[in-house]
């Protein structure tokens, strides 16, 4: 009798087990997508880039100097100090950051530090932007450029900084700015669109597996993966690729009106130093440089929208690495 208890507690604690374990994922994904929304509220973290530089500055000072030196430069830092306070407020310089992936998916948290940065800003102020990108899709990267074309249409100066590469949709982006500035070995251009697709068609055919499409409208698909492609298809799919290798040229045209477009737009990509002899790009220097000019005479500060990720995002984040770690 004891050992029929003793067994059928086993086994009811082996089917509680696996009725928690199967049911787990379904109370995670449930718990996810309620709170999806919450987990995606934005923040906002903005920080004083100056403040920062100065207390650097203080603490190699506390280092290197004497006493007597370091007591020196303090009260006369303070005394400056004083006297700034009682001047108008310095105009402002907002810094931001993008990096790209072929989707251009950070174009939300981009979309929102422009939204909030136009909602302060005042016609003496400027934007600085550090771009690193390869490009990616037409369509990801048109609206990032046009995100970055809101703040001109406010009239801000913005100032776009690249110090590794702005190529294809990257450089999309880069040519918006009224004054563009690269590392003198950053990549910059390709202004050229490419696309290209692998087609199984004979290997299916060998293996005598069919394939079947069927759309409605003459090109609702022109190269396929797995069908068989007709002249027809690709001369329709060359003219897409042309068509849209044209609206990038005049696109760069209109934000940079002297460039010798024939000579640039053949899908190359120059070195920073080349391509401001091209005239792709308006200076060379890094980011940091320039960064460390803006302090001087305006108050910097570091933008960053931050969204933290749900308990389903969590969670599917882990499954995701676990699988391909």
């Amino acid at each position: 009798m004891l050992e029929l208890l003793s067994n059928y507690g086993l086994f009811a604690a082996k089917t509680i087990t696996v009725v928690i374990v199967m049911t787990i994922p379904f109370f995670i994904l449930l718990s996810g997508r309620k709170n999806n929304k919450k987990g995606q509220e934005p923040t906002v973290i903005i920080r004083h880039v100056n403040e920062k530089i100065d207390q650097t500055i203080r603490h190699f000072d506390a280092i290197f100097l004497s006493e007597k030196d370091y007591k020196k430069k303090t009260k006369a830092a303070q005394k400056q100090e004083k006297i700034d306070a009682k001047k108008e407020t310095k105009p402002k310089t907002f810094l931001c950051s993008f990096t790209g992936d072929i989707k251009a998916s950070g174009v939300s948290q981009l979309r929102e530090e422009i939204t909030m940065i136009l909602s302060v800003a005042k016609p003496d102020d400027e934007v600085l932007l550090v771009l690193e990108s390869g490009g990616g899709t037409i369509h990801g990267y048109g609206l990032a450029a046009s995100q970055l074309n809101r703040i001109k249409e406010k009239n801000i100066q913005l100032k776009i900084s690249v110090d590794s590469i702005a190529a294809s949709g990257g450089y999309m982006m880069a040519c918006v700015a009224d004054e563009l500035i690269a590392a003198p070995f950053a990549i910059i251009g390709s202004i050229g669109v490419v696309a290209q697709i692998p087609n199984f068609h004979r290997l299916l055919k060998d293996k005598n597996i069919d394939f079947e499409q069927i759309t409605a409208g003459d090109f609702k698909r022109t190269l396929t993966m797995f069908g068989n492609n007709t002249d027809v298809a690709r001369d329709k799919f060359q003219s897409e690729i042309d068509e849209a290798h044209e609206l990038f040229k005049q696109f760069v045209g209109v934000s940079r009106p002297l460039l010798d477009m024939e000579k640039v737009a053949t899908g190359e990509h120059w070195f920073g130093t080349t391509a401001l002899e091209l005239g792709l790009i308006d200076k060379v220097s890094t980011s940091d440089d320039l960064i460390l000019d803006a302090v001087k005479n305006r108050d910097v500060y570091k933008i960053e929208v931050e969204r933290k990720a749900s308990l389903f995002e969590k969670v599917t984040n882990k499954v995701t690495a676990l699988l391909y770690s």
